[in-house]
This record gives structure tokens, C-alpha cells and sequence, in this order.
């Protein structure tokens, strides 16, 4: 999955969407929630917690763009340039996004599930019952491996965006204007949800015998605590290492309390956290396809 992991191509350095003062406060807002989703760029997949923060922005942000498109004046001025191949690229884009939004929001529900199944096999192991624990797992790797595959073709899907940030013409200001605001957030988008995929896609860390036996004597020497581990990696991976530990035993009849806690809390955290995600594309989602409406009864007219 190296591939996925490069974010060449996809996100692009973009300078602050700079309109000029007389705007209208409905441009304003959507230059506002665009500069808002660029502060504090994720750096770093692994910031889950600013991803779904992103996810909420982005809602603001169609809010603006579903205000902005409902103005008199900016939908004369799309009409009018409607052969403008910047106004098809947005229509194009427009699509991409639902099927992408869509289909990631398909992905997350499949890792709910599958966490959920796998939850319930360590909670039985606390019970003594430890006869679905070694399935669930293995049907938990599969997904994410089927996972990697499917973002895979969404990131593709991404990379094929011929966005470019729009100048100012002073001869249609109202035009040039609109349709600015309206590539910059197109832009900024295709950033967060290419940060999102990453995210899901991390790749599966497996159980090397070698690898958790470094870590687990750095942690009992005190090099490396539980919270700096989890500080390294994202709840996915935290899942991953949980549950290394649990499958690396030779009969799970003999695992300590500790470990099958340390793996129920990390599919906890886990679990929250996809489901904050689930919401957030579910609002992104209806924004998006209330956008696309939105231009489409603008070139009918």
C-alpha cells in the first residue's frame, strides 16, 4: 500500500482564497469555511480526531456552497458562462464526490461491523468462552484487506482532478468570483476526504512475533509506555497490535485479563470513532448531492 500512502498529486499546496472586499457575505462564508478546513492541515493520517473535525467543516462548508449557489446574481452568472470548461469540471467534480463519499461511507460501515463481531468475541473471552475469537479475527484482517483494495480505487478516482485554483478577471467579477470560491472548495475537498482514505487504509500491522516482543519488553522496562504507543499509532493499528497480542498465544485459555482488556478498550476507542466518521459523511453526503442539484437546476434553466 505504499502508494496510498503518498499524498503527491492529491493535496496541493493552496494559498488562502483571497476575494476582493466588496463580496458578498455569502461568498465571504464559503471563502471563510475553506480557509477554516486548510488551518491546521492534517499532517499526519494518523489524527483521527481532526479528520472528523474536517468532516464537520465540510458540512459548513456546502452549507455556504448550497447559500452561495441559491443567489440570484451567481446563478446568472454560471448560467451565462455555462460552456466555461471550469463550469463543467465543477459539474464533474460534483459527481466524484458523491460516489466517493458514498462508497467511503459503505467501507466504514463494513469496519463497524466487523469490529463489532470481533468485540463480541472478546467479550466472551472474559467469560472462558473462547471458541469465535480466532475467525472473528481473521475475518477482521480480510476486511481490511479488501478495504485497502477498495480506497485504493476511490484515492484513483481522486487523483484524476483537473482543478486548477481560478484567477480574478476584473472584465466578470461576479463570475470570476463564484467560481473561485466554488473550485477552492472543490480543492480543499478532495484534500480531506484523500487524508480520510489514508486513514482507513493504514496497512494491517501483523503479527510478527519479533516486533511485539520488542515492544512489549520496551514497555516493561518503562521505555515505552501504553499512552506512547497509542500516541504512534492510529486506532486502527492500536487495534491491530491489541489483537496481535491476543493471537500470538499458542492457547488463548492461558491469556491474562490485561491483554483481553487492552484489546476490548482499543475496539471501543475504535468503534467511537468510525461512528463519528459514519455521521460525518452522512451530512457531507446530503450536502453534497443538494449542491449538485443545486448547479443542475442552474444549466437547466
Amino acid at each position: 500500500m505504499e502508494g496510498l500512502s503518498s499524498k503527491s498529486g492529491i493535496q496541493k499546496h493552496i494559498r488562502s482564497v483571497s476575494l476582493p472586499p466588496r463580496s458578498h457575505p455569502a461568498t465571504v462564508k464559503v471563502e471563510q469555511a475553506v480557509n477554516k478546513l486548510k488551518s491546521n492541515e492534517v499532517s499526519s493520517a494518523s489524527n483521527s480526531e481532526v479528520i472528523c473535525s474536517k468532516l464537520c467543516e465540510m458540512t459548513e462548508l456546502y452549507v455556504g456552497v448550497e447559500e452561495l449557489l441559491g443567489l440570484q446574481f451567481v446563478r446568472r452568472a454560471l448560467s451565462q458562462n455555462h460552456h466555461d470548461s471550469r463550469v463543467d469540471e465543477l459539474l464533474k467534480e460534483s459527481v466524484k464526490f458523491i460516489d466517493v463519499c458514498s462508497n467511503t461511507r459503505d467501507t466504514v460501515m463494513q469496519i463497524k461491523q466487523s469490529i463489532a463481531d470481533v468485540q463480541c468475541s472478546v467479550r466472551r473471552m472474559k467469560t472462558g468462552d473462547f471458541s469465535s475469537i480466532e475467525a472473528n479475527v481473521a475475518a477482521y484482517i480480510l476486511m481490511r484487506k479488501n478495504v485497502q483494495k477498495d480506497i485504493a480505487r476511490f484515492i484513483s478516482v481522486l487523483k484524476h482532478s483537473r482543478l486548477v485554483s481560478v484567477p480574478l478577471s476584473n472584465s466578470d467579477s461576479q463570475f470570476s468570483a463564484a467560481l473561485k470560491v466554488l473550485t477552492e472548495a472543490s480543492i480543499v475537498t478532495i484534500s480531506i476526504f484523500h487524508t480520510l482514505l489514508i486513514f482507513l487504509s493504514v496497512p494491517v500491522l501483523k503479527p510478527r512475533p519479533n516486533r511485539w516482543s520488542l515492544v512489549s519488553k520496551l514497555m516493561n522496562k518503562g521505555a515505552l509506555t501504553g499512552e506512547d504507543q497509542s500516541k504512534k499509532m492510529n486506532e486502527l493499528e492500536n487495534v491491530d497490535f491489541a489483537l496481535g497480542k491476543l493471537t500470538l498465544h499458542d492457547s488463548f485459555k492461558h491469556l491474562d485479563a490485561e491483554k483481553i482488556e487492552m484489546a476490548d478498550k482499543s475496539l471501543k476507542d475504535l468503534e467511537t470513532r468510525v461512528q463519528v466518521i459514519e455521521n460525518g459523511l452522512e451530512d457531507v453526503f446530503k450536502h453534497l448531492i443538494r449542491s449538485r442539484v443545486s448547479l443542475l437546476n442552474i444549466f437547466s434553466q
